[in-house]
């Protein structure tokens, strides 16, 4: 059985169940974003489950499309995939190098085209050295991130592989001193954002065909959304009975870096770092708003 962390960020081999095609598109370095509508809780090598349901033929086409156009962006035209999709299986393990808002990630011009428009959620987490398992082991997981049992650890580190990726992404540190640079809110206040984000929508409305792959890669996720994205279970005290208790957000909230910016003015805030603010206005927040002097940190 593995060892559940329920957010509280005592993560020693943290790993992430995710449904089919997804987990093995991730392991195998095709996808390299993650998306969710909570903040990466970590920073470093992450293990990948793919969970127990078989993906049907239509949701793999749809996947397999989208990153078909998206790297066609960037010149690749023979994309391999996975020759299968395992389920209830161990798959391998990637490298979390931070995690970024959607927003961002689109205006981002130091990365491929593609990988800009990979950000189909609130939140990026960002995707690095893929290696998989030779011999997928079978295991239960788990809702969020938790740990692995030492006992299965020790095995899948013997039966690592390197993964040969088509496009090799290498995601650049605001600041190259701190490895920990890479997390939400961080690029824009390096810098504004600039026109990438208007450069990646013009190719997406300049294709239809692209724009029909992003349009089936949302259709698909969608069945899994409300299962599989939720983060931690928050708990609070005092205020706040009106903060959903799945995700610990405002039903209708505003997720982008603007929205972020506009509730900074407002009773209940969850910032991009995934706290909860509640209480009066006082020091200066992240984006030079004010945020608020009492915190509550869900769980």
């Amino acid at each position: 059985m593995a060892s559940r962390s329920r957010g509280d960020g005592n993560y020693r081999n943290p790993c992430l169940t995710m449904h089919q095609p997804w987990a093995s598109l991730l392991v195998y370095g095709i996808k390299r974003i993650e998306g969710r509508s909570w903040p990466s809780p970590v920073t470093g090598r992450l293990w990948i489950h793919a969970a127990g349901k078989v993906p049907d033929p239509e949701t793999i086409k749809a996947m397999e499309d989208f990153y078909k156009q998206l790297y066609a962006l960037d010149g690749v035209t023979d994309l391999k995939f996975p020759q299968h999709y395992p389920v209830s299986r161990l798959l391998g393990c990637v490298e979390v190098v931070g995690c970024v808002t959607s927003e961002e990630l689109g205006s981002w011009e130091d990365i491929p085209q593609g990988a800009r428009l990979e950000g189909l959620t609130p939140f990026c987490w960002l995707c690095e050295q893929p290696q998989k398992l030779l011999v997928p082991f079978e295991m239960r997981g788990y809702q969020g991130v938790y740990n692995l049992e030492k006992r299965i650890l020790e095995g899948a580190l013997r039966g690592l592989s390197p993964v040969d990726v088509q496009l090799p992404i290498k995601f650049p540190l605001p600041d190259p001193r701190n490895r920990f640079s890479l997390k939400p809110g961080s690029l824009a206040l390096a810098r504004r954002l600039n026109n990438g984000s208007a450069t990646a929508k013009a190719n997406e409305d300049s294709s239809p065909t692209l724009k029909a792959a992003i349009a089936g890669a949302k259709t698909a996720a969608t069945q899994f959304s409300k299962k599989t994205n939720v983060g931690p279970t928050p708990r609070f005290q005092g205020q706040g009975s009106n903060i959903n208790a799945r995700t610990g957000f405002l039903p209708g909230l505003d997720l982008s870096l603007d929205g972020i910016k506009k509730y900074a003015d407002g009773e209940i805030l969850k910032d991009p770092w995934g706290v909860v603010f509640i209480g009066r206005l006082s020091s200066k927040g992240p984006f030079g708003k004010k945020s608020f002097d009492t915190k509550y940190k869900g769980r």
